[in-house]
Parts: structure tokens; C-alpha cells; sequence
């Protein structure tokens, strides 16, 4: 189940789709002691804002305008970021909905002063609401996957979007239940 817009099913005109490398991006940030944790290697929070930064800027380019996070979910820490680590934040458009997008982040760290290639330190999937200058929902252009890798990853994206609709009306039924059990309120 897609919510993908085609000019059959869609009040609005049709939007021309967009390639997923038209709005693909790289944020690249050196880490420093001050985004260090009590450990001393740099703190999940300051990842986790690159990457939200980097797929808000890809939300955005895709969109043509304003784009909120909605959820962030799967965001996984494969190896630690340590202090002179040069952070690379890779963010695609995975899959779009008709107002909404998920989008692919992969991070990469190296040291500054080698010349060995990076590593995958982190990954994560997040989904942004296009609005409008009213905060209002707004249509976002189809996203159109143009090799194998980027066809795997709206394939896969369209399944975590039917886990999270499952998840969310799961608890929502739950929730509705439990209050007219009479346990929560």
C-alpha cells in the first residue's frame, strides 16, 4: 500500500516526478572535543542532528519548499565517531508518498589527516512532511528511482512506511481498547 500520487487518483495536477539524484546530498563535518560524550568519542545526538539536517536539506531540494521531520526510525550506530573524524552524511530520497517522503541517510567517518577510505559509522530512515507556508500538508513530486540500488531502496522503503501504518493503528487500537476496558484514561 503506497500513497504515491498518479493523475488517476489525485485532485491536484499532476507533478512532474523527480530523479533521485536531484536532490541527493553530502553534509561533511569535522568532529571536535566539543561534541564529545562523558566517553569521549563524539555523542549520538550530534550524529543524529547531522543527519537530520542532511535529510531535511534532501526533503526540502525534493519538495521545492519547507519540509518537517515527521519520524526518524531505524537509526542505527555501527562503530563509534571519535574526535578528528571527518563525518560525511549522505541523504537520498528513498520513496515519496503524496505529501510525505522518506528519506535514506548513510554517515561515513575517516580520520582527517589519513587517506584511508571511510567507514559506515551510521545509518538511519526518516520521513518528512512537505507544508506549506501555513504548515498545512502539500504535495511532493514522485520520486523517480534511476538504478537498480535506488529501485532496492523504494521497494524497501514502502515496506518500513506499511510496518509503521501497522504499528501506529496497533497502538491506537490498543490504546482504544485499554480506555473502554476501563485501565487507562
Amino acid at each position: 500500500m503506497t500513497d504515491q500520487v498518479t493523475a488517476a487518483d489525485s485532485d491536484t495536477p499532476d507533478i512532474p516526478g523527480k530523479p533521485t539524484s536531484a536532490s541527493r546530498t553530502t553534509l561533511s563535518h569535522i568532529m571536535t572535543h566539543n561534541d564529545t560524550n562523558l566517553l569521549g568519542t563524539v555523542h549520538g545526538g550530534v550524529i543524529m542532528k547531522l543527519v537530520d539536517d542532511a535529510a531535511g536539506a534532501v526533503a526540502g531540494r525534493h519538495s521545492g519548499g519547507p519540509a518537517v521531520t515527521a519520524s526518524m526510525d531505524e537509526m542505527a550506530f555501527l562503530e563509534p565517531v571519535r574526535v578528528g573524524d571527518l563525518v560525511h552524511v549522505k541523504a537520498q530520497v528513498n520513496w515519496t508518498g503524496r505529501t510525505s517522503m522518506e528519506v535514506g541517510v548513510r554517515v561515513l567517518a575517516e580520520r582527517w589527516n589519513e587517506s584511508a577510505p571511510p567507514t559506515q559509522v551510521g545509518s538511519a530512515y526518516l520521513v518528512f512532511a512537505a507544508v506549506d507556508a501555513d504548515g498545512k500538508p502539500r504535495t511532493v513530486p514522485p520520486v523517480l528511482p534511476e538504478t537498480e540500488r535506488d529501485e532496492r531502496r523504494y521497494q524497501e522503503a514502502q515496506i518500513r512506511r506499511t510496518h509503521r501504518l501497522a504499528r501506529r493503528r496497533a497502538i491506537r487500537e490498543l490504546r482504544e481498547r485499554r480506555i473502554a476496558e476501563g485501565y487507562d484514561h
